[in-house]
């Protein structure tokens, strides 16, 4: 008879990564006797009768709802139980957790080495924002690429950061290379994990400090609410909730840690609907050759595939991924104008598929030139992929090409 370890559900790290979705960080509630934590709409909470002992800025005991709070508790018990951190803090958005790390561990005179594919709130802050108001440098270099991270650092280096699937590029960075460079000069290594949540990668395994999710995306999963998350080691997550939380106050609502709390249960399942959609509409598009270029992962002609293959182990290439019509920004736009089961709009990580256009050439941004040749040639179709039923994306797809076409 085979012997099983027997998982208890008040100890997320006994069970599997499925029941930890389920149950990390849910609690009966002591009042109604509901097996879900409810919504607790509340901005204060009873004091004790002696509150000299008090931490008025304490964020361990819920006390006021910018320090801590039910919903945001649980919430963050159950993303360090995913991820295997020893805590987790959550915010208002995912750029609200990004700035957090910044604002919590860099300082006037600091220099960052950032990877030169990031996302956009990323490239302002550290372009303009954070050089012209507090005078920390960055220096923005290809994070596929080891030796080029090692030749950017500086004696006054502080922090590396990058993402490991490149909004919107796809390309992979290999965290745990990244993250030998980075301590070998002293820089904590951040890493936004967004495109590549838990189960799929970890990036605390990998030598990573912090790992950053804009929770909006994959682990709500339903696109109706925001929030963000820094998860890592206990000392700094601390330091972010004193300074960025308790003391900025990018607080996430409790109606919106409870929404993410809900969408969260069923990641495991929805990631993996995702993922097989993903590598199979990345073929189909790769085949036909009204377009231009795809940008996934899963393909053998990704510059990043064996990285990929090794970092991934198996688990799958992520939902997201970038191509082109072959033709102009007009094109680009018709192909999208007749797509009938995709929606226009930004995001990603949503239960339905949504793709956006982003114009290349003379129109493109000033961090486009950091970009592969094909991106900045063609522009660019970000498209996340859904939970509809493949066939039907893969036939409007190609209903649409065909009407471009016509």
């Amino acid at each position: 008879m085979t012997a099983f370890q027997r998982p208890n559900k008040h100890d997320p790290s006994t069970m599997a990564f499925s029941s930890q979705a389920v149950h990390a960080g849910n609690a009966i509630d002591a009042g109604s006797g509901a097996i879900r934590t409810p919504i607790v709409m509340a901005n204060s909470y009873a004091l004790p009768e002696d509150a000299s002992t008090i931490s008025w800025s304490g964020t361990d005991v819920p006390l006021y709802t910018r320090n801590s709070g039910t919903n945001q508790q649980g919430l963050q018990a159950k993303l360090a139980a995913l991820e295997h951190g020893d805590d987790a803090v959550v915010l208002a958005s995912g750029v609200a957790a990004l700035h957090g790390v910044f604002f919590t561990v860099l300082r006037s005179g600091d220099h960052v080495v950032v990877g030169d594919v990031t996302y956009e709130a990323i490239y302002r802050l550290f372009a303009e924002l954070l050089p012209e108001k507090y005078g920390i440098t960055a220096t923005f270099v290809d994070s596929s690429d080891p030796d080029a991270v090692r030749a950017a650092l500086r004696p006054e280096t502080a922090l590396v950061h990058v993402e490991v699937i490149g909004n919107p590029t796809t390309k992979v960075t290999d965290i745990g290379a990244i993250a030998a460079v980075a301590h070998d000069a002293g820089a904590l290594l951040s890493v936004d994990s967004t495109f590549t949540p838990p189960p799929l990668f970890r990036p605390l395994e990998h030598g990573a400090d912090l790992v950053v999710h804009s929770l909006t995306k994959y682990i709500n999963g339903h696109g109706d609410a925001m929030g963000g998350a820094v998860i890592g080691r206990r000392d700094l997550i601390q330091r972010i909730k004193s300074d960025a939380m308790v003391d900025v106050g990018g607080v996430i609502s409790p109606f919106n840690a409870w929404l993410i709390m809900r969408g969260s249960v069923t990641l495991p399942l929805r990631l993996a609907q995702h993922q097989a959609s993903a590598q199979r509409i990345a073929e189909f598009l790769q085949a036909d050759p009204r377009i231009a270029f795809v940008a996934y992962p899963g393909l053998a002609e990704h510059p990043q595939h064996d990285v990929a293959l090794r970092l991934f182990e198996g688990r799958g290439f992520g939902g997201m991924m970038a191509f082109a019509v072959s033709g102009d920004a007009a094109t680009q736009d018709r192909f999208v104008a007749n797509l009938r089961v995709v929606t226009s709009a930004v995001s990603l990580g949503h239960d339905e598929s949504l793709i956006v256009h982003v114009a290349g050439g003379a129109d493109a941004r000033p961090r486009v030139a950091f970009y592969p040749e094909e991106f900045r040639t063609w522009g660019h179709l970000r498209f996340s992929v859904g939970l509809e039923d493949p066939d039907d994306i893969i036939a409007d797809l190609s209903a649409a090409l065909d009407a471009t076409w016509d």
